[in-house]
């Protein structure tokens, strides 16, 4: 049985470990985060994802998943660990350095390790080969090096991670070849291999065409809210064309992928990136755009109370980072403004959280930021009779206006006809 060392058990490492663990593996995941450890251990974990915990359990218990806060000798080291951006908007690689330092004194002949956490390109071989080329072991030699990013949508982790291609750059042929072979063991879908440099790139990419194509949807809404046109409605005939496909405006961009990466390329070059940071500028716009919206609603009304359902950066799930509702939040408290925040995902006393229902009493407005299937379900005429003022303006079109009697509903991107 191969050994398999996962360096990082956050929303990548710690799906990843367990799958392999689950295909027969002896799977070591490693954080250095004591409490993710000790939880794990007594059958609790951290994400909310769907599956997840089942799955986790059922690896820990059959013993092929072992957590650990430190390294152990393994045939292949994977690292999955956060690449946050810095003050300056480059790539924090501290994470990555430290995690790649602590696997040297482990490696032996015939290893192979794979970077799966996302880099500016030329990370892996400038930064990490000579890192563990400190092992005294010759990478492309005696040592194989390679980088597979991951490509998951959180909510559905399990699924993506076992359904979706992957790409695998490595330093040789070989390196991608022998990181392959590892992946093939759960990865049904289609496995391309390249180099390293092309593979951080195409991270990169993927996630920088979503946030520029948002970025077009979100200025799109700010056009027709000023020419008073139906932004949503736009969108909607215009995706009729064959060969055009608008992706769906909102409050902001947010996540550990696509508010972020676009940041790595363009403190990589500046000078050729104006697209991409125009973009960026746009969709970091939305949430001040939303409070503008908010305040023209509460024209007249006196010490509002504002209730803000939803802090996460997507629906279903508890994750918070980057997330737009923060900001929105942020800006709203510092014009203050009474602000009350609900999320039925997040269980973190830092937030101050109310319950739905309780939230809403007394309320003058509701801002929807987060389409949770919660807030989808939603009692109108419950929500509204505890209301003072039933107002509610809907960020992401999940409510239905024509049917709610005594309930002023507008929505993002909509123009009252």
């Amino acid at each position: 049985m191969e050994k398999i060392c996962v360096l990082g058990l956050g929303y990548i490492g710690l799906p990843t470990a367990a799958v392999f663990a689950s295909k027969g593996f002896k799977v070591y995941g490693v954080d250095i985060k004591k409490d993710i450890i000790e939880s794990l251990r007594m059958g609790r974990i951290h994400i909310e994802e769907p599956l997840l915990t089942q799955l986790v359990l059922k690896t820990i218990a059959s013993g092929n998943l072992l957590p650990k806060e430190v390294p152990e000798e393994a045939d292949v080291f994977i690292i999955a660990v956060p690449t946050p951006k810095t003050q300056e908007n480059k790539c924090e690689l501290k994470y990555v350095i430290e995690a790649a330092r602590s696997i040297v004194p482990y490696i032996r002949k015939g290893n192979i390790i794979i970077l799966e956490s996302t880099v500016t390109p030329g990370t892996t071989e400038e930064v990490i080969k000579p890192i563990i080329e400190e092992s005294g072991l010759v990478v492309g030699e005696e040592i194989y090096l390679a980088h597979c990013p991951e490509r998951v949508l959180p909510g559905s982790i399990l699924d993506e991670i076992t359904k979706n291609g992957r790409i695998i750059g490595g330093y040789t042929k070989e390196c991608a070849s022998k990181a392959k072979v590892i992946y093939q063991s759960f990865v049904s879908g289609q496995i391309i291999l390249t180099d390293l440099k092309t593979a951080e790139m195409t991270k990169l990419v993927e996630n920088i065409f979503r946030d520029v194509n948002i970025a077009f949807a979100n200025e799109l809404v700010k056009v027709c809210d000023a020419l008073r046109i139906d932004a949503m409605e736009v969108i909607e005939l215009a995706n009729k064309h064959p060969r055009v496909n608008i992706l769906q405006p909102g409050p902001g961009v947010g996540g550990h992928c696509l508010a972020i990466d676009p940041y790595y390329l363009i403190s990589s070059v500046p000078e050729l990136t104006k697209l991409i940071s125009t973009a960026r500028d746009i969709n970091c716009s939305m949430p001040s755009f939303i409070v503008t919206k908010v305040e023209k609603m509460l024209e007249g009304i006196k010490n509002p109370k504002i209730v803000v359902f939803g802090i996460t950066y997507k629906e279903n799930i508890g994750d918070v980072r980057e997330s737009p509702s923060l900001e929105v939040i942020r800006i709203l408290k510092d014009k203050n403004y009474e602000v009350v925040v609900c999320d039925p995902h997040v269980q973190d006393k830092l937030y101050q959280l109310e319950e739905i229902y309780k939230s809403v009493v007394g309320a003058d407005i509701i801002i929807i930021l987060v389409a949770h299937d919660e807030f989808k379900s939603l009692d109108i005429g419950f929500v509204s009779q505890s209301m003072r003022t039933p107002l509610i303006f809907d960020a992401k079109n999940i409510l239905d206006q024509n049917i709610y009697e005594n309930v002023t509903i507008n929505k993002l991107g909509r123009v009252s006809r």
